[in-house]
């Protein structure tokens, strides 16, 4: 069943909850909601302990948006919705969700324990990558409706899938839902900023936050990603490190569960 609860700019978010026990959170990373990601197949393997509640991110699904997008919007979002659960709550966010967590923990939230899974933030010795050009062309192609280019962009660019498995993919049945969202996915861009291309890092922010966090990456995932966790948690007092063997970032429900449950208790 969709609930809905207003942001405080008056946009509309929508949410579904399930289960049972304390509150939980899930907040999905680009492209993805939830009728299109990993968190309801999450949500269902959790609700036998939790009542978690799973929403779309602002422009997705059947929330709504307001322009222009700022990272505070989404972070009131996200609060919303924790009203909406009772006031506070576990929160977990994989991937850019990841990062509005971690956003939301730092301007103090009332996150009882927050857990993120591979924030693709590229730290000093990361990948060689120019954010500020991906912006800019991701920016121009948005503002232009090319949605189908955006979402070509973004996997190649962004993700680094080869070209021939996106060409491949831009003929599957899940591309219009990709291309649906595609507006959103200069958001994602902000929520990480660009520390290897030399502009903001929003680690000095995250590392505002008194939240206890678990900072994750996947064993398989490329050297990069990987070391960029360590960055995250090390840059957060207090936070917890851990890899999760045998993992990418296409991280399996059945894996990331026990996992949840064993640290949000």
């Amino acid at each position: 069943m969709t609930n809905t609860t207003p942001s405080s700019d008056g946009t509309t978010i929508a949410y579904e909850k399930s289960g049972s026990g304390p509150p939980v959170v899930l907040v999905d990373g680009a492209l993805c909601h939830r009728a299109f990601g990993p968190s309801r197949p999450l949500a269902e393997r959790l609700a036998k302990d939790y009542t978690v509640h799973i929403y779309d991110r602002r422009g997705r699904g059947a929330s709504g948006d307001i322009s222009p997008y700022s990272i505070e919007r989404e972070v009131d979002d996200l609060a919303a919705v924790l009203k909406a659960a009772g006031g506070d709550a576990y929160v977990y966010g994989i991937s850019s969700g990841a990062a509005l967590v971690l956003e939301a923990a730092g301007r103090g939230l009332p996150i009882t324990k927050a857990a993120v899974y591979e924030i693709p933030l590229i730290a000093a010795g990361g990948r060689e990558w120019n954010g500020a050009e991906y912006a800019r062309e991701m920016d121009d192609l948005v503002a232009n409706g090319k949605r189908g280019k955006a979402v070509k962009h973004f996997m190649r660019d962004a993700v680094e899938i080869p070209a021939p498995f996106v060409t491949m993919m831009s003929v599957l049945p899940m591309w219009p839902k990709l291309k649906r969202v595609a507006h959103t996915l200069p958001y994602d861009h902000a929520l990480l900023g660009d520390t290897a291309a030399g502009h903001e890092s929003p680690l000095p922010r995250w590392g505002q936050s008194e939240t206890p966090t678990l900072v994750m990456g996947g064993g398989k995932s490329p050297d990069w990603m990987q070391q960029a966790q360590v960055v995250i948690a090390e840059a957060i007092p207090g936070a917890e490190h851990r890899t999760i063997e045998g993992q990418t970032h296409m991280l399996k429900p059945d894996v990331i569960a026990p996992v949840l449950r064993e640290y949000f208790r």
